[in-house]
């Protein structure tokens, strides 16, 4: 028996290898938030039905593929694991848990900026958030950068690079934002924008239409698209005329969801005219890379998550409804639960409370719901 990493599961996520997943925790906690892979296959069985022993579930665990044990923190896992190591079986269990799972970030090269830098995604596996380093002679920009702050740090540190600035699409409504606090690490510049700040706490450089941050010798041009991905803020990034940074507002597979402000109403409007109007206007070119994913196929060969504009307009279903009243209807009616904890998060990302760690951890536990279904 030993312990598996998150990232190691996550390298069979991308690889797509088969594997079989005996998850421990309850029948509810399985169904809303698992670990997902293209080629994975599963068993739940709580583990206080396997007290007794795992003799009656000998027969439904493979022998001829990796078994991993999970569980919420590890605990049940590991002794899950014990008891199928003396009936036998080589398993291994999760270290850490879901928890450690929802943690996890995996840094993926996206491509090369024109001046010799380069675009960085950190993949979130397990909780769908993407973030992003803009990486240009020297110096480097982050963007959605998560509460797990250290990976970015050390990231910059191996590439040897300062971070000069860091940006928030848009105030986060489903994970806390690291953002403020690496720039109070490294004296980087924070950017958020003014219509989602008007109850921040804190001090931050507006993000606005027109602003134009230029980082080593990449050009980011900001969009500011007035806009529910989740907020009347959302903002979105051009960087070296190459790559679109659309936040929550357009995903690979879906549109982002309007409702996390209780407005979802009002901003159909402007979600509409973001998509329909000012995102038409530009190039079929452009990368499109978003804040979050949705569904394990909307990985790309390498772990990362992108595709062309162009693509996005001729499959994304978000993208073409002509009729308005059913548009309005998709984005109002049509939407998963919210985020646990959405409105706690949001107070985070304002500055108004400050949970410790472990509540921060309790918060952000869970799927992400950021689209439209």
């Amino acid at each position: 028996m030993k312990p598996m990493t998150s990232k190691e599961v996550t390298k069979k996520v991308f690889n797509k290898e088969p594997f079989f997943i005996l998850d421990v925790r309850n029948e509810s906690d399985f169904n809303d938030w698992k670990i997902e892979g293209e080629n994975f296959e599963y068993l739940n069985i709580p583990y206080f039905d396997l007290l007794d022993g795992v003799e009656e579930i000998l027969d439904k665990v493979p022998t001829d593929k990796e078994v991993l044990v999970v569980c919420a923190k590890e605990g049940s896992s590991v002794m899950v694991a014990e008891m199928l190591e003396e009936a036998g079986r080589e398993v291994s269990y999760l270290q850490g848990g879901m928890k450690a799972w929802s943690e996890h970030l995996e840094p993926v090269k996206v491509g090369d900026l024109k001046d010799g830098g380069a675009m960085y995604q950190f993949v979130r596996i397990g909780k769908g958030c993407l973030s992003y380093a803009v990486v240009s002679n020297g110096e480097a920009a982050l963007i959605d950068a998560t509460r797990m702050t250290d990976v970015y740090l050390d990231f910059a540190k191996e590439l040897g690079v300062e971070i000069k600035h860091v940006f928030d699409t848009h105030l986060h409504a489903d994970h806390i934002s690291g953002g403020r606090k690496i720039a109070e690490a490294t004296g980087a510049a924070y950017w958020l924008p003014p219509k989602d700040a008007d109850e921040v706490v804190f001090n931050y450089q507006s993000l606005e239409d027109g602003n134009e941050v230029t980082i080593g010798e990449t050009k980011i041009a900001i969009n500011a698209l007035y806009s529910p991905g989740h907020t009347i803020g959302s903002t979105s990034f051009v960087v070296d005329e190459k790559y679109l940074l659309s936040g929550d507002i357009l995903f690979i597979d879906s549109i982002g969801r309007p409702d996390l402000a209780g407005k979802a109403e009002d901003w159909v409007a402007d979600l509409r005219e973001s998509l329909y109007t000012r995102y038409k206007q530009l190039s079929d070119e452009l990368l499109v890379l978003p804040a979050h994913f949705m569904i394990i196929d909307e990985l790309n060969e390498d772990g990362s998550v992108s595709e062309k504009l162009g693509t996005l307009f001729a499959k994304n279903h978000g993208l073409n409804i002509e009729d308005e009243a059913e548009f309005r209807k998709l984005v109002t009616e049509n939407l998963p639960p919210q985020p646990n904890a959405y409105q706690e998060i949001r107070e985070t990302n304002m500055g108004k409370i400050t949970p410790d760690d472990e509540k921060q951890r309790e918060m952000e536990i869970g799927p992400n719901r950021c689209a439209v279904r």
